[in-house]
C-alpha cells in the first residue's frame, strides 16, 4: 500500500540535512546502485523505497520514523507506579486538608 506522505517526508528530510539527491544517491550506492532518478520518483511519489532502503534512508537522514512529526502526536502521559504505602499517604493528604499547608512547607512544595 502506497503512503503519498512518504515522498514529501522523504524530501523535507532530504533538505532539513542538506543533501542533494546526488549525495543521497552515492550514500545509498556504496551497498547497491540507486539513481537519482529513483530517488527523485520516490519523492515525488511515483514509486516507493522498499523495506531496507527506507530504514537506510531514516539512518541517512537521522530519523526514527520517517513519518515522525507529521501526524499529530498526543502527549505521552507519564505513569507512576505507587507502592501501597505511597498510596496509602496520598490517600491520607486528601482526607486532610486542614494539614496539606503544612505537609507542602514541611516538602518545600509550596
Amino acid at each position: 500500500m502506497k503512503n503519498p506522505l512518504i515522498g514529501e517526508r522523504l524530501r523535507f528530510y532530504r533538505e532539513q540535512n542538506n543533501l542533494t539527491v546526488k549525495q543521497v544517491s552515492e550514500i545509498l550506492s556504496e551497498t547497491h546502485p540507486v539513481a537519482d532518478k529513483t530517488i527523485y520518483g520516490w519523492e515525488n511519489g511515483r514509486t516507493q523505497p522498499d523495506a531496507d532502503t527506507l530504514l537506510r534512508l531514516c539512518c541517512i537522514y537521522e530519523v526514527n520514523d520517517i513519518l515522525e512529526g507529521f501526524y499529530y502526536k498526543t502527549p505521552k502521559k507519564t505513569v507512576f507506579k505507587l507502592t501501597p504505602q505511597e498510596k496509602t499517604l496520598i490517600e491520607e493528604y486528601r482526607k486532610h486538608p486542614d494539614m496539606q499547608t503544612a505537609i507542602q512547607k514541611l516538602l518545600d512544595i509550596e
